[in-house]
């Protein structure tokens, strides 16, 4: 899988996303400003977020807030000295697990720290919406966690040691000679062996256990329930004021369902006292932002991402306990393509798109846009109707009724809107900087930047706003390129060939050109597309180059997308050698790209033409509704494992928003359509739907008849498991502050032997081809770094610079072709056979259930699905296959 010399000079250059951004001293320096922040543990961020001059009242409410947090880290720390001395003292005749120790890990004054942080994350918090204490607890004893994790780097002098590689590290992103030898991790590896003295860099870090992260959590949230008060009579404007305490938190009970869900709510006084000192700043972990310097590159399991602050290679939940030790157990040279794909895409430099950047903001602070998916506030959301005297019963009902509507809807704006408040901050935050973002996985081997409110990962206005740092003369063809996908973007020439639609961009160039110009003034044109902010990204990025002197020189920073063509269907089209379903999916060669979504829509159609000539009522009221976009949903899904359930709400959202659809039969048109929809994909794609077939199988008798949860091993060694497990309600006790048997350590839900059945066997299929697409993509970018050129993933949509468009394209289309020549099917049955299989000398052959289950889950485990005779070296020449 090695290109070839051509190959990496195809681009006109053998260089790297980074060279020629920094000298070796501006690195170090930013990397000791990266290194104090993780050390300080938090980003504060300035917010975007409009607010009027202060005035007398704001004023007043900061002063009264910083005198409540004076008086609150008071009480806190004395309170948590001598909840933990009795709590010393209730343990000492016990025989219980208990978790003094971790209480004790850190100095008083770093727990209230935390504490005080918590106090003001749940004031800002949404206030119809609030997650279960388990979730409180166990978040906020994560961060005493990762706070001594810090400690314990500090105190074995072990901060200092990791500073000092780190520094000699940023050298191989300013020597040319260096990136040419080595890859990051290889250089990062030789720097450890070449220092062995002192404390080792490549330990472990153990996290805490389940139980004792929320036990420390509760403990904590124990303390802020009962001894935090906030006096309501100072909020009040009028000037006599007799003191009034009340506790700033208080628990409530929800109905959810057949449980009751416990939740910690803040006083109203206190989201008053927040919201009226209007703080000009936010605060974050270290570890949620984008870093100043390059990340620790990956190579083991155990370290990378983050210099100092904690980073996991993998997303995994608490109960997947045999997919880390799966992970621990695997010779780290297995490992090794993963990580250095991860340490590939977490290399690539980062800057803002300022003036992208600016509009949005303005926009935001203007009340939003929906339109333009820019959040408005909740301020917009219309107010709750009151009930009216002499109103009947029913419409008293529908008074109700509409004002629950509203308040979720309120909730969901909130969110929103804080969503895009925090994105928006912590870009303007970096807007003169170039940053970088370190990557991990899920459990499933798919690829995430491990920031989550800002990365390239996110929505439209996300993607808008971010660049390459380093810029790339677009060449001959680059600015082609920026045009083609400007009216991908749009969404307005889907079916129609390369060729056509840089045509129809030359046509509208003088709408390109004024969306540039007059983005909120001129006519717009820009607004109407499907990805309204990246499309006058493009715009923009059109309008710099043809005005420049030289538009092959012009040094552009804009990354260009090409996007898989209902990516999941490819594989599967591929792992089958299916002839139709390939040429469906574009990975057989046509002068104009097929549309899958509207293939289906046309056999649905045929279907239903038969049965309404057949009389059936449905059918005929379902004439002329059935489009390309009423299925689309389903058909992209459906690879991922989606219900018929789950597609009958798809497609009922469809048409329910068909004004002319009679909305009496939506419900029953939508169950139509969905057995139509499904129907047509079998036909469609036969060797897609065996191997489904045979994959859900397999996993239900793993699941049902071994009693194990489904593995298997990507092509690229990482070994997986998946986490689905049935539950039992279990509880753990130790005496309390108060003697109660109840507190400190959690009712949890523990894991029980046996897997969940049903979420095995409809997850292996959508998991299993996640794991395919990120194997592709992985490939992808190590073969694009040996030839030099940026690469970054958004799952199956790959960007690059425009000038390396083709080179990108020919490596993507190779490393598909090598991926699925491999006998992946053939690999995942024998291992599936060596790890699931019952000896047949073991079997007792007497005709019982049980040997005819366990003879079965033998037979279908070896019986992997027939091939068809598609040739797969087609995709090497089909352009649609990401396009």
């Amino acid at each position: 899988m090695h290109l070839n010399e051509e190959d990496m000079k195809a681009s006109g250059r053998l260089d790297t996303p980074y060279s020629g951004l920094f000298t070796k001293e501006e690195l170090i320096i930013r990397g000791r400003q990266q290194c104090k922040a993780e050390l300080k543990g938090q980003v504060a961020v300035k917010s975007i977020e409009w607010k009027p001059p202060l005035d007398s009242r704001t004023i007043e409410m900061r002063k009264i807030l910083e005198e409540s947090q004076k008086k609150w880290k008071e009480t806190l720390h004395d309170a948590f000295v001598k909840n933990v001395k009795i709590l010393s003292h209730k343990l000492s005749s016990t025989k219980v697990v208990n978790v003094l120790p971790f209480l004790r890990v850190l100095k008083a004054e770093d727990y209230v720290d935390i504490m005080l942080q918590e106090v003001r994350l749940l004031a800002e918090s949404s206030e119809t919406f609030s997650p279960g204490v388990q979730i409180l607890y166990r978040g906020l004893g994560q961060k005493v966690q990762n706070r001594y994790a810090t400690q314990v780097k500090i105190n074995d002098q072990l901060t200092s040691k990791i500073q000092k590689l780190y520094s000699e590290y940023l050298q191989y992103f300013t020597d040319v000679r260096l990136t040419c030898e080595k890859i990051p991790r290889e250089y990062w590896q030789s720097l450890l062996e070449a220092s062995p003295e002192g404390p080792t860099v490549d330990v472990e870090e153990k996290g805490w256990p389940f139980h004792v992260l929320t036990g420390v959590g509760r403990f904590l949230y124990d303390i802020l329930v009962h001894e935090l008060k906030i006096d309501t009579a100072a909020l009040m404007t009028s000037k006599e004021k007799m003191p009034k305490y009340m506790p700033i938190f208080y628990k409530i009970f929800r109905n959810v369902g057949v449980q009751v869900k416990e939740e910690i709510k803040p006083h109203p006084a206190v989201v008053k006292l927040f919201k009226g000192a209007a703080e000009e700043q936010l605060l974050f972990e270290t570890n949620l932002v984008p870093m100043l310097s390059p990340p620790i590159p990956w190579s083991s399991t155990k370290y990378g991402g983050y210099i100092l602050s904690s980073a996991r290679l993998i997303r995994l939940p608490f109960m997947a306990s045999q997919q880390q030790a799966l992970l621990d157990q695997a010779p780290s040279n297995q490992l090794y393509p993963v990580f250095d794909s991860l340490n590939q895409l977490g290399a690539c430099p980062w800057i803002i798109n300022e003036p992208i950047l600016d509009l949005v903001i303005e926009l935001f602070n203007n009340k939003g846009s929906v339109e333009l998916d820019v959040a408005p506030p909740v301020s917009e959301c219309p107010q709750l109707p009151k009930i009216l005297p002499g109103m009947t019963k029913e419409e008293k009902a529908n008074v109700s009724k509409e004002c629950l509507a509203i308040k979720r809807k309120r909730a969901e704006m909130y969110s929103l809107w804080c969503d895009a408040l925090y994105r928006l901050s912590i870009a303007d935050h970096f807007r003169k900087e170039v940053f970088w973002f370190p990557h991990n996985l899920d459990f499933r081997g798919r690829v995430y930047p491990c920031p989550p409110h800002f990365n390239h990962l996110g929505s439209d206005v996300a993607r808008s706003i971010l660049k390459f740092a380093k810029g790339q003369p677009l060449g001959k063809h680059g600015l082609d390129w920026i045009k083609i996908q400007l009216i991908n973007l749009t969404g307005l020439k889907k079916r129609n060939p390369v060729s056509e639609r840089l045509a129809f961009a030359n046509q509208m160039i003088a709408n390109i050109l004024d969306s540039a110009d007059k983005p909120m003034t001129g006519s717009k044109w820009w607004m109407s597309s499907d990805e309204p902010w990246q499309t006058l990204a493009c715009c923009i990025e059109v309008a710099k180059a043809t005005r420049s002197p030289d538009p092959d020189k012009y040094i552009c920073h804009l990354p260009v997308h090409q996007d898989g063509s209902c990516n999941g269907l490819q594989h599967y089209a591929a792992l089958g050698r299916d002839q139709h379903g390939a040429e469906q999916v574009n990975l057989f060669p046509f002068d104009v790209p097929q549309d899958v979504y509207s293939g289906v829509a046309s056999m649905v159609e045929s279907l239903r033409q038969k049965d309404a000539e057949s009389g059936i009522e449905i059918a005929r009221v379902l004439e002329g509704f059935i489009k390309r976009k009423v299925v689309k949903q389903t058909v992209m899904t459906v690879v991922y494992g989606v219900t018929r359930y789950g597609a009958r709400l798809q497609i009922l959202r469809q048409l329910k928003d068909i004004p002319d659809f009679p909305q009496d039969y939506a419900w029953k048109g939508a169950g139509y359509l969905v057995q139509k929809t499904f129907q047509s994909l079998s036909e469609m794609f036969t060797a897609t739907r065996e191997i489904q077939d045979w994959f859900t199988e397999c996993a239900r008798l793993i699941s049902q008849v071994r009693g194990q949860p489904v593995q298997w091993i990507t092509p690229l060694g990482l070994p997986i498991v998946q986490p689905y497990y049935r539950t039992v309600n279990g509880a753990k006790s130790v005496p309390g502050v108060e003697g109660k048997m109840t507190r400190y350590v959690l009712h949890h839900g523990i894991t029980s032997e046996k897997p969940n059945v049903m979420k095995q066997k409809n997850a292996f299929p959508p998991n299993y081809i996640h794991s395919l697409d990120s194997s592709h993509m992985m490939l992808t970018s190590l073969h694009c770094q040996r030839a030099g050129i940026s690469f970054v993933s958004v799952h199956d949509c790959y960007w690059t610079h425009p000038n390396c468009v083709e080179l990108m394209n020919k490596i993507c289309r190779d490393q598909f072709v090598k991926l699925h020549s491999e006998p992946l099917l053939e690999q995942l049955s024998h291992f599936m056979v060596d790890k699931f299989s019952y000896n047949e000398r073991d079997l007792p052959n007497d005709g019982s259930i049980c040997d005819i289950t366990k003879q079965r889950l033998n037979k279908v485990l070896a019986s992997v699905p027939p091939r068809g005779n598609f040739n797969l070296k087609n995709v090497l020449e089909s352009t649609y296959f990401f396009s």
